[in-house]
């Protein structure tokens, strides 16, 4: 095995052993997080019923052109923090999904954390 498909099938495994232990449910739905290389994507879903709940991305925003990914991530928490207050959700499962938390990750949880949503 190459050194890319080694790194792909680390972040493979990372990805399924989160996953395994963080499950949406209508009381405790997930909360997302997707991290490319200029954008954050996040949504809150409830797995049970296979349903989005409310989602935040920071794609096509003119104001964060010249921000930091760090900067996007906190601004990405914020409003998931108000879009899940919108769909009447307080308590969420984190799902960090195959990233550490750490950096963007962790900017964006904090923030989510500091605007009222609780995990």
């Amino acid at each position: 095995m190459n050194r890319l498909a080694h790194t792909k099938m680390n972040s493979i495994r990372r990805k399924i052993r989160v996953r395994s232990k963080a499950v949406g449910t209508a009381e405790r739905p997930r909360l997302s997080v997707h991290v490319s290389n200029k954008n954050i994507m996040a949504q809150i879903v409830n797995d049970g019923a296979m349903k989005t709940l409310a989602s935040a991305t920071s794609v096509g925003v003119k104001a964060l052109d010249k921000k930091t990914m760090t900067e996007k991530a906190a601004w990405v928490g914020e409003q998931i923090a108000a879009s899940a207050k919108k769909a009447k959700v307080k308590q969420v499962v984190f799902d960090r999904g195959s990233k550490l938390y750490h950096g963007k990750v962790k900017a964006l949880a904090e923030s989510a954390r500091k605007n009222g949503l609780e995990f």
